[in-house]
């Protein structure tokens, strides 16, 4: 596996050196300490399978550097990091496409597990700031409750982050079972990609609950 990392801080660069080097023998680490440097290294390794990007290095410009990133490699998985917990910031970032957000304040444990989550096909947001996402409003719950058993099924676990792979072994169905339930869900959430489908959802079943728990 190849990731990029890239902050401008090299003592954050060789802290997740470490705590990433454990997911996988023979790791290759590529590194940047602006926004430039990591568009040119992006563009010069095309074998990437992960970008870890600080939204506030130098150049960046915050979510704008991700939406050049993106624009420019769309099938890059990119997990953006920011010592900013700002629901504004994560809303933005999550529009654009991304895989998880992580807060720097983070321990590394908690960074590897959102790593793992993301190569898996999966997406990452920290549970203590959903709710802070005003983001789209959660769907009518008679909208939800137009969807199959088995949509539900898909949708539970769509909240829990688990990618179609993992539905698909879960619920013993094919995974193209899965992506055709998917369709069915994000009409129903009104939802335009995965990230923003399983945002939607968290706040969904998480909204659920407390009705329920009331």
């Amino acid at each position: 596996m190849k990731f990029l990392l890239a902050d401008d801080h090299e003592m954050v660069r060789v802290a997740l050196k470490v705590a990433l080097g454990s997911l996988a023998p023979g790791i290759t680490f590529v590194e940047a300490g602006t926004a430039e440097a990591a568009l040119a290294a992006a563009d010069a390794n095309p074998d990437l399978d992960l970008a870890l990007i600080d939204v506030h290095m130098p150049g960046m410009g915050g979510v704008e550097g991700v939406r050049r990133l993106r624009a420019a490699h769309p099938a890059l998985p990119v997990i953006a990091c920011s010592a900013a917990e700002e629901g504004e910031l994560v809303k933005s970032l999550l529009a654009l496409g991304v895989s998880g957000f992580i807060p720097k304040s983070d321990s590394t444990q908690v960074i590897v597990g959102a790593v793992q989550l993301v190569l898996a096909g999966g997406t990452y947001v920290p549970p203590r700031l959903l709710a802070g996402l005003s983001g789209r409003p959660v769907a009518p719950a008679g909208r939800i409750a137009s969807l199959t058993p088995r949509q539900q099924d898909v949708l539970r676990l769509l909240a829990e982050g688990k990618p179609s792979k993992v539905i698909a072994r879960d619920l013993d169905i094919a995974e193209a079972t899965v992506k055709v339930h998917l369709l069915a869900v994000f009409r129903a959430l009104g939802a335009r990609n995965r990230t923003e489908a399983v945002v939607i959802a968290q706040r969904l079943l998480a909204r659920d609950e407390k009705g329920g728990a009331a």
